[in-house]
Order: structure tokens, then C-alpha cells, then sequence
């Protein structure tokens, strides 16, 4: 067999082996059957169910207030780690700051949530604060170990960029403060869009860490979702796959669109 046919099979296997679970997933969310391996008939009726699941509608509403604000305080406090990690030279505590901001990424969401955990109930004895588990405590989880994803992305940026620039609009008379936001900000906004991006996805994909931080009437929708298919998986479980599947489809897309316009255009 020729190498160029082998290296096609082996590709078409692997796209196989990943997407076609997700295709049945999708043609089964339009089924009209309840059993999900069982095709009997098209049918709408699972969607209207899911939108009618108070439980799963409050869940996913929480979820992407959780997802929006961690990414948010990610971005912002990742970012100043990155600028003080590249742009500040030695400074004492650099190396501890660097082990701090590296170890979610290696850290096993298990550990990461029991610590939170037992945190949060550490301070809750001795200031009274956080007041029970819920919103609160899960953003700020989720912040911690999203803030170590958003530090890679712009400190990459940051070691890529000329520093010449500033330096030359620093010449010019430009303060510090102004440099960065002339300068330094326009230059590296495309990586903090991808680490507002990725931090999101991964609080919004977080199931472990937040099962430990939280409380009653804060349920996420990985949690909501782990709950029902521990009984077997439902067909609205299907359609509410296929409706997150479609955003992000529909978001890859309108991604490539624009990347390909702004090549087009330069």
C-alpha cells in the first residue's frame, strides 16, 4: 500500500472514531422515542422538553454567569502575572510565582477542588465569609485555576513582542501607564481574547472542582447533566448536547470567516 493511501485511511479512521459518536448523538436528539438507540421517528418533542426543564434552564443560566465572570477576573488578574513574569525581570518571589501560576495546569482537579473547599470552609469559621457554597465560591475557583491557562497565552505573546516599541513611544515622552495602553494592550489583545475564550470553556466545562465548592440551588449545567445520565441518558440529555455542539460550530465558523477575510485583506 502506498504511503499516501495509508496516511488517507488512518485519517479517515480517526475522524470516524471521533465525530461519529457525535453525529449519532445529533440524529438521535431527533428522535421520537425515549430510548436513544431506538430510531422509531423525527420528532421535535425533546427539545421542547429541555426548554421546559425549569432545572436545566436555571443550570445553564448559572453556568454561563459563572463562565462570564471567571473568564473575566481570569483574564485580568492572568494577565498582570504574565506582565510581571516578562516584563519585570528578577525580582524576589519570581520563582514561586511562576511554581503558583503553573500548578493548576498540572494539578488534578480533585485536589484543586477539596483545597478550595476546605478553604472556603476555613474562612467561613474564622470571618464568616464566604456564607455558604454557591455562586461566590465557585467563581472564584473556577478564576484560580482559569487565571494559570490565561498566564501561558499572554506570556507567550508578551516574550514574542518587540520591545522596541515601547521603548521608542517611552522616547517619545509616553508614561508607563500610557504605553501599555497605546502600545502594549492593541498588541497583545488578540491573545487575551483567546484566554477570555479558553478560560471560559473551561469554567463552563467544569465538573469536578465545582462539585466540591458547590451548594444547594447552585447546581451547574455539568452537574445537572452528570445527574441525569447516572440513571441513563434521556433525549433531551441529546438535544441539549446538540444545541451546545451547534454554538460552537456556528462560533469555529464564523472564526474561520473572519481570519480568512483578514488574510484576504492584508
Amino acid at each position: 500500500m502506498k504511503r499516501g493511501y495509508f496516511t488517507t485511511i488512518m485519517a479517515v479512521i480517526g475522524f470516524v472514531f471521533l465525530y461519529a459518536p457525535i453525529v449519532s448523538l445529533v440524529v438521535f436528539s431527533f428522535n421520537e422515542s425515549r430510548l436513544v438507540t431506538v430510531w422509531t421517528g423525527f420528532s421535535l418533542r425533546w427539545y421542547a422538553s429541555l426548554f421546559g426543564d425549569s432545572q436545566v434552564v436555571a443550570a445553564g443560566l448559572l453556568s454561563l454567569q459563572i463562565a462570564a465572570v471567571s473568564a473575566t477576573i481570569a483574564t485580568v488578574l492572568g494577565t498582570l502575572a504574565g506582565i510581571a513574569l516578562t516584563r519585570l525581570g528578577k525580582f524576589r518571589g519570581k520563582t514561586a510565582l511562576t511554581g503558583m501560576v503553573s500548578a493548576p495546569l498540572v494539578m488534578p482537579e480533585v485536589i484543586t477542588g477539596l483545597s478550595a473547599l476546605l478553604l472556603f470552609v476555613s474562612m467561613e469559621a474564622l470571618i464568616g465569609w464566604p456564607g455558604g457554597r454557591g455562586f461566590t465560591t465557585i467563581t472564584i475557583a473556577h478564576s484560580t485555576f482559569c487565571m494559570a491557562y490565561v498566564t501561558v497565552v499572554v506570556r507567550s505573546r508578551l516574550v514574542d513582542m518587540d520591545r522596541s516599541l515601547d521603548e521608542a513611544a517611552m522616547d517619545l515622552g509616553a508614561t508607563p501607564l500610557r504605553v501599555f495602553f497605546d502600545i502594549t494592550l492593541p498588541i497583545i489583545a488578540p491573545a487575551l481574547i483567546s484566554g477570555w475564550l479558553l478560560a471560559f470553556t473551561l469554567s463552563l466545562d467544569d465538573l469536578v472542582i465545582a462539585s466540591f465548592v458547590s451548594g444547594p440551588g447552585s447546581s451547574t449545567l455539568p452537574m445537572v447533566i452528570f445527574s441525569k445520565i447516572r440513571l441513563g441518558v434521556s433525549p433531551d440529555v441529546n438535544a441539549l448536547a446538540t444545541i451546545i455542539i451547534a454554538i460552537v460550530a456556528i462560533g469555529v465558523v464564523a472564526a474561520t470567516i473572519i481570519g480568512a477575510r483578514r488574510q484576504t485583506n492584508t
